[in-house]
């Protein structure tokens, strides 16, 4: 309230991307929030959305929706654009280390010192609910980094008009590696690549590689 509330008094209406009510209860306060707004400021819009969405990937659709005000769009058609385009924006992600995961309850104690002992890096993404799941793995790093590359292949729309974003837990050459594979097979406007935040890195641990990308389906 303390940061909305400066931004309606100005006269200016607000929409909220909200991080993803699969995996927080932030856009469940958020509309909470909203309602209480509304009240005091009824010649004010306060709108929020549930991105269904995480980390960078949030990030990307705020970007996104920004890019779309700047275009001229009123807050609705901006918000209608946003609860459209959040079941196309893509999560895909691997771990280093997968006590991390075992630790978050993720995936069961042998499963962690079994896979550990094998090399098996986990595939996983946040899905339409919003949730986070794995969905595959893969036998030793590289082969978990291509199966990121795997899936944009599969899914992605037009990836030579968009702006994908990467984030990741400190290991910047295999960032640049990831990339790179990714520019090789499809010359894509931007990338864009920034650390994964404190909350979401100490549940993945320091390896986690993220992408992010616009596709017919999350």
């Amino acid at each position: 309230l303390s940061l909305a509330e400066p931004i309606l008094r100005e006269g200016k209406d607000l929409l909220i991307l909200a991080f993803s009510s699969g995996l927080s209860s932030t856009c469940q306060n958020a509309m909470l929030a909203a309602e209480e707004l509304s009240e005091k400021y009824p010649e004010r819009k306060v709108l929020v959305v549930d991105t269904l969405c995480a980390s960078m990937g949030q990030g990307l659709l705020v970007y996104l929706a920004a890019q779309q005000k700047a275009a001229g769009k009123t807050i609705e058609e901006v918000r209608d654009w946003a609860e459209e385009t959040k079941n196309r924006l893509c999560h895909w992600f691997t771990v280093d280390d997968l006590m991390f995961l075992k630790r978050g309850g993720r995936i069961s104690t042998a499963t962690a010192l079994v896979g550990t002992a094998l090399g098996i890096k986990p595939i996983l993404q946040v899905d339409s609910t919003g949730h986070l799941v794995n969905t595959g793995k893969a036998r030793g790093r590289q082969a978990a980094l291509a199966a990121l590359v795997d899936r944009m292949a599969e899914t992605a729309v037009d990836p030579q008009d968009q702006v994908v974003f990467i984030s990741h837990g400190d290991c910047f050459d295999e960032v640049h590696a990831l990339g790179e594979a990714i520019k090789a097979k499809y010359p894509v406007d931007k990338l864009v690549v920034n650390y994964v935040g404190p909350v979401i890195g100490n549940h993945t641990g320091a390896g986690v590689i993220a992408l992010f990308f616009q596709g017919k389906r999350k």
